[in-house]
């Protein structure tokens, strides 16, 4: 009874992220429309070994799956093809985006970038005023709008989040992008 509960549930807020990634891309125009149509995944908690051992193996931080308070994904295509994950931390106004991750067969066709827009209208569902990351890569992000600063610009509860104090994320580029 639970799992069908759970199931009708995933279900319902699945295709609500769906409906909001739709919007978003009428309302940002061109350079949105041509991302990939994905589907959006809440993972329960007691879902997050498949993303944990994903993280691993790309060498970014996992050692908090477990905690409640994180929000993680996973993105499908329209064919159910696994495509990605992401999490987003909630601070008040303020959100971190983390864990995005594209799978490999997927990479370079505009998966990563389809995440980052459904993570973004997610966190300005809640309410969020800015989002923040740490990242390797700070070049793709400066391409969908996020600006560095320097880790001492971040929040003190983002900058004391596991991810902030992960040693994996310790040479990381923090990067913000205010939402409108």
């Amino acid at each position: 009874m639970t799992g069908t509960i759970w199931q009708t549930a995933r279900g319902t807020l699945s295709r609500a992220v769906s409906d909001l990634v739709a919007g978003i891309r009428r309302a940002q125009g061109e350079n949105v429309r041509s991302l990939p149509r994905l589907r959006a995944v809440p993972l329960a908690t007691f879902e997050r070994d498949g993303l944990k051992a994903a993280l691993r193996r790309v060498g970014l931080p996992c050692e908090d799956m477990e905690q409640s308070g994180p929000l993680f994904w996973r993105f499908d295509t329209d064919d159910d093809i696994p495509a990605g994950f992401a999490g987003l931390e909630l601070y008040g106004p303020d959100a971190l985006l983390r864990s995005l991750m594209t799978l490999p067969p997927l990479r370079g066709a505009g998966i990563g970038r389809a995440i980052v827009v459904a993570i973004e209208q997610e966190a300005r569902l809640r309410g969020c005023d800015a989002i923040y990351l740490l990242t390797q890569e700070p070049d793709y992000f400066a391409r969908a709008g996020y600006a560095a600063l320097s880790r001492d610009a971040v929040p003190e509860a983002i900058r004391a989040s596991s991810q902030f104090q992960s040693p994996i994320c310790a040479a990381a580029a923090a990067m913000i992008k205010e939402l409108e």
